[in-house]
């Protein structure tokens, strides 16, 4: 089943100044798309793009009606009031969550995370790790159908991290799509059922990692090996 379909013919910051041209594809249901390119490569323009905080941009972004999607941005950001616990309720509020379900869902997430202790704390005082993972909590609360998530990794520890993925692999079970942008190459290769490899706003290859040395003419190559050689523009 297709979750988000992208057509996104040019989008850019102003008027007359493309940053991304020509991203189209799709992701399913249980699927895990990894979007890979150099910094200043575009991506965080195709996210922003999906998430429809382009104000100039010429294309589509479909999601299936009553979908819901949660987004994990790369660097945390929280209310400064409101508690770790106030974030989930005002998130529970806002998408009309029903409560049991809702109360349960926090305080196993909660557990899993070890964050039980601070839950009625400001993350504002939480350490880089501790607020990475209440951002992992609340993308999670909710149950969507489709996650985004920008750069998860950075601040996690390797416990947080395999704990991360093994919630991602849940979801994906359950049938939820994830596009994920992320520069830890190694962890991507082996999670990633297919890569989105953009380089100067344009998809450079786009596919499996198998495909994705066929493009670049390296059979036996790793995901780095083809990142690099896009990057380094040696794709013709």
């Amino acid at each position: 089943m297709e979750l988000l379909r992208v057509n996104i013919n040019q989008a850019q910051y102003e008027i007359r100044s493309s940053i991304i041209e020509d991203i189209h594809f799709s992701l399913n249901s249980g699927e895990l798309i990894g979007l890979i390119g150099p910094n200043g490569a575009g991506k965080s323009t195709t996210i922003k793009s999906i998430l429809g905080l382009m104000k100039n941009m010429d294309g589509t972004i479909e999601f299936p009606e009553g979908s819901r999607y949660s987004y994990l941005p790369e660097r945390p950001i929280f209310y400064d009031e409101l508690t770790l616990w106030e974030h989930m309720d005002f998130i529970a509020a806002v998408e009309g969550l029903d409560q049991t379900r809702y109360q349960q869902q926090a305080e196993r997430l909660l557990e899993q995370y070890k964050l039980v202790e601070v839950a009625h704390t400001l993350p504002a005082t939480f350490s880089k790790g501790m607020q990475q993972k209440a951002m992992l909590i609340l993308a999670l609360v909710t149950n969507p159908q489709i996650y985004i998530i920008d750069e998860p990794f950075i601040g996690l520890d390797p416990m947080a991290m395999k704990l991360f993925l093994t919630s991602i692999e849940e979801e994906r079970s359950k049938g939820a799509g994830i596009l994920m942008s992320t520069h830890v190459l190694d962890t991507a290769e082996k999670v990633c059922d297919r890569f989105l490899l953009v380089n100067k706003g344009r998809i450079a290859a786009y596919g499996t990692l198998e495909e994705i040395r066929q493009i670049c003419k390296l059979p036996t190559g790793s995901l780095f090996d083809c990142f690099h050689f896009i990057a380094e523009g040696q794709l013709e």
